[in-house]
């Protein structure tokens, strides 16, 4: 029942025209959208399919998705079959440039970030480190890129276990410049060291809009280095750090025009100095770069811990062009709760989507009826219910005045309300 509460943010964020656009049939009674709509919110709910678990039927799973039944398992892979990975691409585009006009992200700081997962599939293929302790498995990848100010998904890629980094870095910065407006200020990207290859750096600074920060791999040849440095190299900002600047060419780079290499020391005494060295792929102001951006990147981290249960924890089929329909799906998922956490405050933006799919959209008790062109939906004993009543009772009026149409195209232009007891 607690899935209704996306309704109203399906339609401030326009989700139907999303799902109608790449499913390719506008028609007003469509299927295709509507089982689409019932990957999205199957995607809220934490759970790989309902294979397992039939029960939904007649809780009002269904209906919320415009559908008098639970659609087969079999009727939902034919539907991602029939799509290609770029039209989960343009549905990613779509995504990202609505949610760029509703504010959700700026896109002036991005991290980008691979996130492998053990797969179990008997197809041959490379096989790879989850660590270099570990032993090497059999894994699937998926490549996200941030919003690092927000920890806003803004795209992500998906590739088997053969595709090089590189190559799969390119593609998610390709599919960036089509979401986020060309500036005069160039974006900052951040990565971690696995990014740190010629062939990346060069196609960074000849092909996108983007500069790009790694750290450096931390050698012995590159610590002897840095110790040789004069103390002139190095200028104090505070106590127990300093940085020095220079430029650089890597090696086997095609490009004349040099990279931007940072040195930070920390430590007061030369007996304690660490030392850390960074590649910008062009000069920028060291201090906020290297103290205020960098790490930032960690919110990547903090997204696949929070937001990982919505469809990216396991590693699925490895028809790739199936996968990326649903994960491109799951991001639609991904920002209808982000709107939905936004509206209704703490303590429930801080959430994980595992804890509000068990004690929101599946824990809440309720019932559904229609009365004259709205489906009402009545919650009981529903928590904080006097601080919902603020932005879900009279709900055809509040959207009015918001600007946006109250009627569920999914369920033929009914209205919804709700009322708390």
């Amino acid at each position: 029942m607690g899935l209704w509460l996306l309704a109203p943010e399906h339609l401030r964020l326009g989700t139907w025209d999303l799902l109608q656009t790449w499913s390719g049939d506008p028609a007003e009674g469509a299927l295709a959208p509507r089982l689409a709509l019932h990957l999205v919110h199957e995607a809220a709910l934490c759970r790989v399919s309902l294979r397992q678990d039939r029960s939904l039927r007649h809780k009002g799973f269904e209906l919320a998705n415009g559908l008098p039944f639970l659609p087969t398992d079999g009727a939902l892979h034919d539907l991602l079959e029939a799509h290609t990975i770029a039209q989960a691409q343009q549905l990613q585009s779509a995504l990202g440039k609505l949610r760029r006009a509703s504010n959700h992200f700026s896109g002036r700081l991005l991290a980008l970030d691979p996130h492998r997962l053990v797969s179990y599939s008997k197809r041959d293929m490379i096989l790879r480190r989850p660590a270099a302790g570990q032993t090497a498995t059999k894994q699937a990848q998926a490549f996200f890129l941030l919003d690092a100010q927000t920890g806003q998904p803004i795209c992500l890629s998906n590739a088997s276990s053969g595709r090089g980094l590189t190559s799969a870095t390119q593609e998610v910065l390709q599919l960036a410049q089509r979401i986020l407006p060309a500036t005069k200020e160039r974006t900052l990207v951040v990565a971690d060291v696995e990014h740190f290859t010629v062939e990346l750096l060069d196609y960074v600074r000849q092909n996108t809009p983007f500069d790009l920060l790694v750290p450096l791999r931390q050698t012995v040849e590159l610590q002897r280095y840095y110790r040789a440095l004069p103390e002139s190299a190095f200028t104090r900002h505070w106590a127990g750090f300093a940085t020095a600047s220079e430029m650089f060419t890597p090696r086997r780079t095609t490009l004349s025009e040099p990279c931007c290499r940072y040195v930070q020391r920390t430590g007061e005494r030369p007996e304690e100095y660490h030392f850390k060295g960074f590649c910008c792929t062009r000069p920028r102001p060291e201090v906020p770069t290297l103290t205020a951006d960098f790490p930032e990147r960690w919110r990547i981290e903090e997204f696949f811990r929070f937001e990982q249960d919505l469809g990216w924890k396991r590693a699925g089929t490895l028809n790739l062009h199936i996968r990326a329909g649903q994960m491109s799906l799951a991001l639609v998922t991904q920002t209808l709760i982000y709107q939905l956490r936004k509206r209704l405050g703490a303590p429930f933006d801080q959430w994980d989507s595992l804890h509000l799919a068990k004690h929101l959209f599946s824990g809440l008790e309720g019932d559904l009826r229609v009365v004259h062109d709205t489906v009402l939906v009545t919650y009981y004993n529903a928590p904080e219910a006097d601080k919902w009543k603020q932005h879900f009772e009279n709900l055809p009026q509040r959207l009015e005045k918001e600007g946006v149409d109250p009627r569920l195209p999914w369920l033929y232009n009914f209205k919804l309300d709700f009322r708390f007891k």
